[in-house]
């Protein structure tokens, strides 16, 4: 018998018994170095990259979820925006700056003082807030005066008062 018919019915017989045996299959991969387990899982385990309590893991690159919304706090006013901005750390800031978008120079991240991030944050929310506006009809403003004959005459009859 050749090396190459021993060491394949010995894989063979590996393969096998790691299928065959959840605990062996784990003890290869320790042995191995394996950080992926084989295709199938132990009943324990969830699906990859969720957390014990639900949520799903974070990257390690990246940034811890923002505190405030400020689109939604700046419809309350400028300056409760502000005043609630002012309360948060830079990091803070630059989470905010990070999950809404507020960045597209790449700048603001760079920036050392808090009130350079705050005036950017205040400015791209009340942009965002008033966007569409000139879409929406202002709530103070009466509906347009009826033109023409229309409210003195019916439809039905012509300028001059004979039916149509």
């Amino acid at each position: 018998m050749n090396l190459r018919n021993t060491l394949s019915r010995l894989m063979r017989v590996v393969i096998e018994e790691a299928e065959r045996n959840p605990d062996f299959e784990a003890a290869l991969n320790d042995a191995l170095g394996s950080a992926t387990q084989g295709k199938r899982k132990s009943p324990k385990e969830g699906p990859p990259g969720s957390a014990d309590d639900g949520e799903a893991k974070r990257g390690k690159n990246r940034r811890a979820p923002a505190t405030l919304d400020p689109v939604q706090v700046v419809r309350d006013g400028e300056p409760t925006l502000r005043s609630a901005l002012e309360k948060l750390s830079l990091e803070q800031l630059r989470d905010i700056v990070a999950e809404y978008g507020m960045d597209p120079s790449r700048l603001v991240m760079k920036w050392n003082t808090p009130e350079r991030v705050i005036d950017r944050i205040v400015e791209m929310s009340v942009a965002r807030a008033h966007k569409g506006n000139a879409f929406r009809k202002p709530a103070d403003e009466s509906p347009p005066p009826a033109t023409g004959t229309s409210e003195t005459s019916p439809p039905d009859t012509r300028p001059d008062g004979e039916p149509s």
